[in-house]
């Protein structure tokens, strides 16, 4: 790290103390950013990366809600707006037992630069709860909802502050979340929320946009050394939204998904995941990996131990945070990976990282990859605000085109600032000058 970077850090360790996930995602981009001051020693006088470390405002609140046998429930309610150089805060809400300020911040804290990275006019936030919806019922879930978002309520609006969602807020949880929201503010404000269902003002690829996105950026990135997919062998970590849409697209491409997982363990089919049966599995029956592994001649579930084991080309981490470690990392180079590109938000360790690169696997940081979820919420929110609706494929194929923009923004200011194709470099790098440059252009604020 710069050494003019250094006081900033540990001002960061010191007012954050415990918030560890923070601190990693703090470290991550400041290291990349010493080129930066000395070329532009204006973002240091005026202290912008002191104040791009520090929230605008941090909102916690306590969410009570019974259960269906009439006990009360308590949980703890985040909301982190970060950044709103570039336009009202716009990051998602995560519902996890894991979930404390800490990782709030750190989720807050990326999303700054990957909105920024996208180009629309889109600040960082991020929220969430400590609730788990897993085992709940659906009345259960509606009732938490209503009074998580009964306090939320007064942050929020389509010109202020626009969640979406995020591990464990799908489209069932939105719903609830709008319905309290209209009925508090007697308003059809459809812009306050996105990720939203398509009959009530959401977006074609809203859904798939994260996983396609991730496989978009990655397509660019085989594109400029003159390859493609086909014929690829891929693994990808987690069976949720993100994981499934990036199946779904690599099969499309012509590559072979042989590996994917969840939380117990991961499964094995080395013909390529049968995308439907999983589907099923994961959205209908809200079932485990491991029953894929009994309905599927030939797959094979390993309970534990890590998908990183299991040979590929190109690794796609898409669970969560620090799900890919350093012994991780050394497997995926021995059986002959090339490429890993984060889907998840910050799910490779610094020390996988480190190997990663000097052993030269090419590596995309989260920022840049997985911000097709985000970019698709902009469309969202200007299709709401003109009242339009617009086609699938008119959506991916915006999606496409800022994928790819990310891409080659990520190698041209490697390139600019001295770094040909550090991805994780350009993309922090980019990401930060443009709301760096907006901040300064705002005032002391």
């Amino acid at each position: 790290m710069d050494d003019r970077l250094i006081p900033v850090f540990d001002e960061v360790i010191t007012r954050n103390p415990g918030e560890t996930e923070f601190h990693q995602a703090v470290r991550e981009v400041l290291e990349s950013l010493g080129p930066v001051v000395a070329k532009h020693p204006q973002y240091a006088d005026a202290e912008v990366i002191r104040r791009l470390c520090e929230p605008e405002r941090q909102i916690i609140f306590r969410v009570p809600w019974t259960d269906d046998a009439g006990r009360v429930q308590l949980n703890r309610g985040f909301r982190v707006e970060f950044s709103s150089a570039l336009g009202p805060y716009k990051g998602g809400l995560r519902f996890h037992p894991s979930v404390y300020l800490g990782i709030v911040k750190f989720l807050g804290f990326e999303q700054i630069f990957k909105n920024s990275l996208t180009g629309l006019p889109i600040g960082g936030a991020k929220g969430g709860s400590d609730f788990d919806p897993k085992g709940r019922s659906d009345a259960e879930v509606m009732r938490f909802c209503q009074s998580f978002m009964t306090e939320l309520y007064r942050h929020l609006g389509e010109h202020t502050d626009v969640p979406a969602g995020d591990i464990g807020v799908g489209g069932r949880e939105l719903g609830y979340l709008f319905g309290q929201y209209k009925r508090i503010t007697n308003r059809y404000e459809s812009g306050v929320l996105t990720g939203k269902g398509l009959s009530w003002g959401g977006s074609q690829v809203r859904t798939e946009a994260t996983g396609y996105g991730t496989v978009f950026f990655v397509q660019e990135m085989l594109a400029a050394t003159g390859e493609s997919f086909d014929g690829l062998r891929v693994v990808v970590s987690g069976s949720g939204n993100v994981a499934i849409h990036a199946i779904e697209k690599l099969h499309e491409l012509g590559a072979r998904v042989v590996a994917c997982s969840d939380s117990g363990g991961y499964v094995v089919d080395d013909a390529g995941i049968d995308l439907d049966l999983l589907k099923e599995i994961k959205n209908e029956q809200r079932g485990r990996v491991s029953d894929y592994a009994e309905r599927r001649a030939g797959a094979r579930y390993v309970a534990g131990g890590s998908v990183w084991q299991v040979p590929c080309d190109i690794a796609l981490p898409c669970a969560t945070q620090n799900e890919l470690n350093g012994t991780d990392a050394k497997a995926l180079v021995e059986n002959g990976c090339r490429i890993v590109a984060e889907g998840a938000n910050m799910p490779t360790m610094p020390e996988a990282i480190r190997f990663l690169r000097d052993a030269g696997v090419r590596f995309a940081p989260g920022k840049a990859v997985n911000a097709g979820g985000v970019a698709t919420s902009a469309l969202e929110m200007q299709q709401n605000a003109s009242r339009d609706s617009w086609t699938f494929e008119h959506t991916q194929e915006r999606l496409a085109d800022i994928m790819r923009s990310i891409h080659d923004r990520t190698l041209e200011t490697a390139d600019e600032y001295g770094v040909p194709g550090d991805y994780v470099a350009g993309a922090n790098i980019a990401g930060f000058t443009r709301v760096a440059d907006a901040t300064l252009a705002l005032g002391l604020i």
